[in-house]
């Protein structure tokens, strides 16, 4: 079919040349082996920007991972071959998409597979930031625990307290379901309101404004996609908006707070905790918040389950067999900026 447009034509599955830029999972790298002519990161240690950019010179298809930062220079050095970047995970703001359509690549990403995975994560702030897990940990960890006592390490209970949720998308939909076990009045902002039908089954009060939201939330749970609109979107003056007292946890992306103004609400007492499971600078921590007695500190392990990564990979073949056959991937993202 020689009208068809470059992106749809079939090809051959097995000469195709996919690069994948981290280490996945050992079935999803056998099965990417089996059907492609696959080039594996068998040390895991992340690509420069020099070895991405060779690599879309040479490749039909690049695996890249959210810490892949892929940006407009670098696609505009890429082969004219490369036809598609299947990205490992639901996050697509490592990729500069404009670029990516006006050279016709499609770009796909895995959505929906860790949505309980990350929930999990949250709730785990959630509970345990009020409760100053941390803390007592870090207590019984150095030997100085002296026994029970009636006003020892104590915490807020959840039951009756609010939770705001910022996005109310799948994560924080799921996150809604687990609270609401918890006793937690569930509030919520969002771009667009979601349905009374969902609201009612998630027992959740839809609040317009951010501000609002913030004013009355005992925890805030952030699970908004980074845009330009929403980088720091916790800044100084939402963070005095928020309760004395209050929580906040992230496990969506670090650049969503402004973290300079997060340490000094933390360290001048208006908030008494953080629960947090990614930095804007990653993988540097600020030394402030690992120092801090009541911020929950993991490694961005929102996604971490053998599960989810096998499922994530199996959907990045997906996406990959599809666009191999002349067919467009089940999880194109931006289809109609790409096909215009």
């Amino acid at each position: 079919m020689p009208n068809e447009p470059a992106q749809t034509q079939r090809r051959n599955a097995r000469e195709m040349k996919v690069v994948v830029t981290r280490q996945l999972m050992p079935s999803v790298e056998a099965r990417m082996s089996e059907l492609f002519d696959c080039q594996l990161n068998t040390t895991d240690e992340p690509m420069s920007r020099e070895a991405l950019i060779g690599a879309m010179k040479s490749c039909d298809v690049l695996v890249p991972t959210v810490t892949d930062r892929i940006d407009a220079d670098m696609i505009a050095e890429a082969g004219e071959q490369l036809g598609l970047i299947a990205s490992f995970g639901a996050g697509i703001e490592h990729i500069d998409l404009a670029a990516a359509a006006a050279r016709k690549i499609f770009v796909t990403n895995t959505p929906g597979v860790f949505t309980d995975d990350t929930a999990d994560i949250a709730m785990a702030g959630i509970i345990g930031v009020p409760r100053r897990i941390r803390e007592g940990t870090a207590l019984v960890r150095r030997g100085e625990w002296t026994g029970w006592a009636p006003s020892g390490l104590l915490g807020r209970k959840l039951g009756g307290k609010t939770l705001g949720i910022v996005g109310m998308g799948r994560i924080g939909q799921a996150v809604a379901h687990r609270a609401r076990a918890f006793g937690l009045e569930i509030a919520y902002n969002n771009r667009k309101r979601l349905p009374e039908a969902v609201e009612k089954m998630f027992g959740a009060r839809f609040v317009e404004q951010l501000d609002d939201l913030l004013a009355e939330a005992d925890i805030v749970t952030i699970h908004s996609p980074l845009t330009d609109d929403t980088r720091n979107m916790l800044d100084a003056r939402r963070f005095a908006i928020m309760k004395p007292g209050a929580s906040v946890i992230n496990t969506a992306r670090g650049e969503l707070i402004d973290q300079e103004a997060l340490i000094e609400a933390l360290y001048n007492g208006h908030l008494a905790g953080a629960g947090l499971d990614v930095y804007p600078d990653e993988p540097n921590v600020d030394k402030r918040l690992l120092q801090h007695p009541n911020v929950m500190t993991l490694p961005h392990i929102g996604s971490a389950t053998a599960e989810g990564r096998e499922a994530s990979g199996e959907k990045v073949i997906a996406n990959i067999r599809f666009w191999a056959d002349g067919h467009r991937p089940p999880d194109q993202v931006l289809e109609a900026l790409i096909s215009g």
